[in-house]
């Protein structure tokens, strides 16, 4: 079984755009950065720098594949 986990930058709603595309900049360089990558293996996790778009796509793509997995199980929420 795989699983992918995704982390966001939360912001409020309406934060112009040229602040989303300036925060992702910046966090995709340190996440570049060989020293953090090098942590990020030690817990055990892997990096994957993106845009805002490539995690509304992993949220999509986990949905979709969860939602199915909930459904063949009969998994119901209390």
């Amino acid at each position: 079984m795989s699983r992918t986990c995704g982390s966001a930058s939360p912001r409020p709603r309406n934060t112009p755009a040229e602040i989303v595309d300036r925060l992702n900049k910046e966090i995709n360089a340190g996440l570049a950065d060989p020293k953090l990558k090098a942590r990020f293996a030690d817990l055990g996790s892997t990096v994957f720098p993106g845009s805002p778009a490539d995690f509304g796509k992993l949220i999509a793509e986990a949905t979709e594949k969860w939602a199915k997995v909930v459904k063949f199980a009969g998994i119901k929420s209390d």
